[in-house]
């Protein structure tokens, strides 16, 4: 499955078939269309449901909106996990795993990154839960590196790096210029 779009797997408690085909549909319209475009009777519309059991569900969109969030993050930290240990599990897979991620046609950036551009000033718990999904990516490249002083220090400009290409290969709609400056900075670091 794409990175962009990561694979499906159980990674909240079970919940109901609507509650689920509501989440799905709208990861794929808000990471897609973006969250502001899309609106909830959009959602009820492709995900097949009635208003009331979209609302029994889903109280707000902004209720959609976090649950989206975690979602995402779930899948994607999964998604992460898994393509830094087929790479290598070194801080170099970081390189290949993001030009995977970017190279799908449905790459459309960092989630996150996204999220607090749209809702920040509407919805600041969308800041909240995006600061805690860098937190755990650098935290992951973090267990890449080598022990040493400067350790948490080198996963944030790791982390740094990568958002910046994240943000580059959405900008640039090809992933080439990104992946190469990441893996300049990847040499960089690992040559110090």
């Amino acid at each position: 499955m794409s990175p962009a779009k990561p694979p499906v797997t159980e990674v909240s408690p079970p919940s109901s078939a609507a509650r689920q085909r509501i989440l799905l549909t709208a990861h794929d319209l808000f990471y897609r269309d973006g969250i502001r475009a899309t609106g909830v009777d959009r959602v009820i519309a492709e995900s097949g449901v009635t208003k009331v059991t979209f609302y029994r569900h889903f109280p707000s969109k902004n209720d959609l909106i976090l649950a989206f969030l975690a979602h995402r993050h779930a899948l994607w930290m999964a998604w992460f996990d898994d393509a830094l240990i087929r790479h290598g599990n070194t801080i170099a897979a970081v390189v290949p795993a993001f030009r995977e991620w970017a190279s799908d046609p449905g790459y459309r950036g960092c989630a996150f990154i996204n999220s607090v551009g749209e809702m920040a000033q509407a919805l600041p718990e969308v800041v909240a839960v995006s600061r805690q999904h860098k937190h755990e990516v650098v935290e992951r490249i973090g267990a890449l590196l080598a022990p040493g002083p400067n350790r948490a220090a080198d996963a944030q400009v790791m982390g740094l790096a990568l958002d910046g290409a994240v943000l580059r290969a959405q900008f640039d709609q090809h992933p080439d210029a990104a992946v190469a400056a990441l893996q300049h900075a990847v040499e960089r670091l690992t040559s110090t």
